[in-house]
């Protein structure tokens, strides 16, 4: 079609030439294909770079930009008592592996015995489409006394789904039918480092490859060809933790931020070469939540385990990557869950064990602004200008920041096992999973 239209505009061109200049109403016409034919590069692009779709689809971990962030609207204001409409629900398996949304499909993981699971599932329905699964026993070196996971959510790109499950092994199957296309099994073959309650990071998309955090000497972060599964690049030695990455741009170029064992790092996507690093250290090495970036330039990360949080403000100057740390402090502890910025504000649960406050904290100042403890520990998004949030206890919250505190609007008990998967929101239906369940619920406006 393209080139049809080039050729098109190519004779028109040549025509006009000959004669006399072209009329306003042509100018226009002209303006228009070429419009077209930039919007047909742009979808080109798209399709061919093997990232997820930047639509109401919830592809990946985090969503479309990995910030827990949707732009979906017409969502209701308030929930009658009992709740947002069910839609489906069903008991599905153990597992805190969260829900990837795409064309209509649900993607998750669930555990079968001494197996992982990858399931897809009928959005609409909840009808499971298709399963693959796969032998992951646990060796000794591993306690899963909080639940045999797996933890991390699969990345929808393109006619692919990638996976990976608690024991480090990553899969990539066809979308449409779950036949395994290449797999890997990153603690094996490449020495990976080997998480107590098991790999946890949520693979990332760029260009046509996919990146994983994998830990070890030479190989801290790789880079896989998404259709292949050779790899792209290994590179750096850093020992893995729990988070996963995500991409930002710091004044024109796009880096890979890794929140690794004792330090957060940024590396070149495209090459694996190592940008900076900061350290930031915890027990154990627990640096699970995901850092949350700012168009601002600054960047935010917090743990629990004695970590705490800061701030450092990232930008460029010629062909190096400036770093410097705003503030830090331990008064604000992300063990694990969702962080999100609106404003000039995070919120996030903060708290090791015990109580963890839902929490406001001016990521320029990192002056708490309030806390709030009418619930339990929470994972949520933020999305038509509110939060959605479902505690680990499975209450499900519709709620408002404000500068004062939080202004809870909605409130149902709804989950009946230990539910510590961030939500996931497709247009105006929000999925949700606890330990053993999953549910779809319609929040659109009446």
């Amino acid at each position: 079609m393209r080139r049809r239209i080039t050729a098109l505009l190519d004779n028109r061109l040549k025509n006009r030439a000959a004669t006399v200049s072209m009329t306003l109403q042509e100018k226009y016409s002209v303006i228009f294909i070429l419009l077209v034919l930039s919007s047909i590069g742009v979808s080109a692009a798209r399709a061919q770079s093997g990232r997820p779709a930047a639509s109401n689809d919830w592809a990946q971990w985090g969503g479309p930009d990995r910030n827990f962030k949707s732009a979906s609207t017409g969502l209701a204001a308030s929930w009658p008592p009992a709740g947002p409409r069910k839609l489906w629900s069903r008991d599905l398996g153990e597992g805190f592996s969260g829900i990837a949304v795409q064309g209509g499909r649900l993607f998750t993981m669930y555990r079968r015995g001494e197996q992982d699971v990858v399931i897809a599932l009928a959005a609409a329905t909840g009808k499971t489409l298709w399963e693959y699964g796969y032998d992951a026993p646990f060796s000794k070196e591993y306690d899963m006394s909080n639940g045999p996971g797996p933890h991390a959510t699969p990345l929808v790109a393109g006619e692919m789904v990638f996976a990976v499950g608690a024991t480090g092994k990553l899969h990539c199957l066809d979308k449409a039918t779950g036949r395994m296309i290449w797999s890997h099994d990153l603690i094996k073959e490449y020495g990976g480092t080997v998480r107590v309650n098991g790999y946890s990071c949520s693979p990332l998309a760029y260009k046509n490859t996919i990146i994983m955090m994998v830990g070890g000497a030479g190989h801290a972060l790789m880079a896989f060809d998404q259709k292949t599964g050779s790899v792209v690049w290994a590179k750096n030695d850093f020992k893995n933790s729990t988070s996963s990455p995500i991409l930002i741009n710091v004044d024109g170029q796009e880096q890979l931020v890794a929140f690794m064992f004792g330090e957060i790092v940024g590396i070149n996507p495209g090459s694996g070469d190592l940008l900076w690093s900061h350290a930031h250290e915890t027990d154990f090495g627990l640096n699970t939540s995901t850092p949350v970036w700012g168009d601002d330039n600054l960047l935010f990360m917090s743990s629990g385990y004695n970590g705490g949080s800061r701030v450092l403000k990232i930008s460029r100057s010629g062909d190096k990557t400036i770093v410097k740390e705003v503030w830090f402090h331990r008064l604000m502890r992300v063990h694990f869950g969702t962080c999100i910025r609106v404003g000039d504000y995070v919120y996030a649960s903060s708290g090791d064990f015990g109580p963890a406050p839902f929490t406001a904290i001016n990521v320029k100042t990192g002056k708490i602004a309030w806390r709030d403890r009418s619930f339990a520990r929470a994972s949520f998004v933020f999305a038509d200008g509110r939060f959605i949030i479902v505690d680990e206890d499975g209450h499900l919250m519709l709620a408002t920041p404000t500068s004062e505190g939080l202004k809870i609007d909605s409130r149902v008990e709804l989950l009946k096992n230990l539910s510590w998967t961030a939500p996931s929101i497709a247009g105006t239906t929000l999925y949700l999973r606890d330990r053993k369940t999953i549910v779809a619920l319609d929040l659109q406006a009446n």
